[in-house]
């Protein structure tokens, strides 16, 4: 079974093919920016570069945030899309618990503040204890101001996410390799963007 991992949460698009056991087939990445994202064209290209095609790809895993909300709806949207025209499964991965695996994966250990870009001065704060053979959330997702995370990082605490000094960004095959071996399927209209507070819009003129 091929899955597919779409993980657009970061300035950092990332696509990920791999086998049922997590093991990378080929991957693709792109840095968009917050409203591009090139999907079809990192689908492509990695599907090209593991040499996979459409009808083999039996699971997408999405990287369901928090983070860019352009660019999970794209990924939401895609997989979405697919399920409608295929008979695939699908899971959805938080983006927090990706970036920790990333983390332990880069050698990050002890305690570690995961940072996201909340937009309005604010940000996503997780904390996890992590080691080379494990890792474990020990405060789970708040929003906190800025002022908190210059204040942890002055204090000598460790932060890591994307856009910090210390520059952590989750990845796709980090994605898929979190989506292996998962049973916990679901239909494409239960995905959901992880968010800790409402979404507002403004109707335009």
């Amino acid at each position: 079974m091929t899955i597919l991992a779409l993980e657009f949460s970061s300035a950092r698009r990332s696509v990920a093919l791999a086998d049922g056991t997590g093991r990378l087939l080929a991957g693709a990445a792109a840095a968009t920016g917050q409203r591009g994202t090139d999907a079809f064209g990192l689908i492509a290209g990695a599907m090209a570069r593991a040499k996979v095609l459409r009808e083999q790809v039996g699971v997408i895993a999405v990287g369901l945030g928090p983070g860019s909300y352009t660019g999970i709806r794209a990924a939401i949207a895609v997989a979405q899309g697919w399920q409608l025209a295929r008979p695939i499964k699908l899971l959805g991965i938080s983006s927090a618990d990706s970036l920790a695996a990333q983390g332990q994966a880069e050698g990050l250990a002890g305690r570690i503040n995961l940072v996201i870009d909340a937009q309005r001065g604010e940000f996503y704060l997780a904390t996890w204890e992590i080691s080379k053979s494990e890792r474990r959330e020990i405060a789970p997702l708040k929003i906190v101001t800025a002022a908190e995370i210059a204040e942890r990082e002055k204090s000598g605490e460790i932060c890591a996410g994307p856009g910090l000094a210390r520059a952590l960004f989750p990845t796709a095959a980090t994605v898929a390799a979190l989506a292996a071996g998962r049973g916990d399927f679901m239909a494409g209209e239960k995905l959901e963007p992880i968010y800790l507070r409402e979404t507002t819009f403004v109707r335009a003129r």
